[in-house]
């Protein structure tokens, strides 16, 4: 083992892993290993079946600099979040939570299928571990920092639209073939009948939580008072939302097209770098389209005052992008596709009611939460 990568445990390389790692980084066959150092990602992992991240940077004898990305994966029975699941639904999301999809999307061909101007990272190599544990050593993406223009928006939504319609279920198959991931919307419906019908919606409903301060002082600053009936009866619609959405043109996805996800590298800030799949099973057409809208106003670096304007760009692009691969469909499936979604994916948990009694809880946060809420209500209602 290199003593440098300890803080890596068992993944720490010996001499001769880090030499081949190293030549298939560099592209040089040649290449000997010289300094090399791992750094912690600073940044929170919002999935229990990500262990850890990190970063390794190193020089070769030759003073050619190079780095990746490690990301530790496992199964949630090995999360510390698994203690907050109800005993008698554990095995259930143990079983049901994909751990190895990421390792699946490397091995699955899917990159293949990418238009261009969206690619996967790089992975170089891969390691599996008996304990339902395992390793991606991948491409190290130097980012393009600032906002996203709107043109990025559309862009990004023009090229889900393109792989979307390449991922039809008549024309492949799941990234991690299982009992369920060729049935329309199981993902969906395992996560509203779980995450929303069983914890979101009846915190939702319990007035004590429109009762604690942090939360309250951002209804009342906003004057927003209708929030908690608005949301309480679009959440009366959910079953019915769901079965709508299995009824539409069904597409696998990205699963969690975030802005977040789809790295911009510094030296092509016109390519997108998918990362962080998810929902492995076909989704109702526009399903990506959810994330891609909130996920930067989720992280507060986008107002949610912005969202209307978004919105109408990605809609039109996702649907230029369908359409320029031949699948045809109309503007009300693809709105409908993504806007249900969208309602059983974020409405109900945006608001961020497990920060109550927490230090990092800000009266700033809470109120930015309300009003992202409220721009999700206002999209939707009118369609769902």
């Amino acid at each position: 083992m290199i003593a440098e990568l300890a803080p890596l445990g068992r993944d720490a390389l010996g001499a001769a892993d880090l030499a081949a790692l190293v030549r298939t980084i560099t592209g040089d066959p040649a290449a000997v290993p010289g300094t090399v150092r791992v750094v912690p990602v600073d940044y929170p992992i919002g999935t229990p079946s990500t262990e850890s991240l990190h970063r390794v940077f190193g020089t070769t004898a030759g003073g050619q600099e190079w780095s990746c990305f490690v990301k530790k994966l496992q199964s949630v029975r090995h999360s510390p979040i698994i203690e907050l699941v109800p005993q008698e639904y554990r095995q259930s999301f143990i079983d049901y939570m994909p751990w190895q999809l990421e390792i699946a999307v490397h091995r699955s061909g899917v990159g293949d299928l990418m238009p261009a101007g969206m690619r996967l990272a790089t992975a170089y190599r891969i390691d599996l571990y008996d304990d339902d544990r395992g390793t991606l050593w991948m491409e190290n993406v130097v980012q393009e920092w600032g906002p996203w223009p709107m043109e990025r928006f559309e862009r990004a939504a023009y090229l889900l639209g393109r792989l979307s319609a390449r991922r039809q279920p008549h024309l492949v198959e799941p990234l991690l073939p299982r009992d369920s991931s060729s049935t329309p919307g199981y993902a969906l419906r395992y996560y509203a009948d779980g995450r929303v019908l069983k914890s979101a919606l009846p915190a939702l409903a319990d007035p004590r939580t429109w009762r604690n301060p942090l939360l309250s002082a951002a209804v009342c600053h906003l004057g927003d008072h209708s929030l908690r009936d608005d949301l309480l009866d679009m959440g009366a619609r959910v079953p019915a939302v769901l079965d709508a959405l299995e009824a539409l043109p069904q597409c696998y996805q990205h699963g969690d097209a975030s802005p977040q996800n789809l790295l911009v590298p510094q030296d092509a800030p016109d390519e997108f770098v998918a990362i962080d799949w998810g929902f492995d099973c076909p989704q109702a057409v526009g399903f990506d389209l959810g994330q891609l809208l909130i996920g930067l106003a989720h992280a507060g670096e986008l107002a949610p005052d912005a969202l209307p304007a978004v919105h109408r760009v990605i809609l039109k692009a996702f649907r230029d992008g369908l359409a320029i691969e031949g699948m045809q469909v109309s503007e009300e499936e693809v709105l409908y596709g993504y806007l249900g979604s969208l309602l059983i994916r974020a409405a109900f948990t945006a608001l961020p009611l497990e920060l109550f009694g927490k230090a990092d809880a800000s009266p700033e946060l809470f109120e930015q939460r309300v009003r992202l809420t409220r721009a999700m209500v206002d999209l939707v209602s009118p369609v769902v």
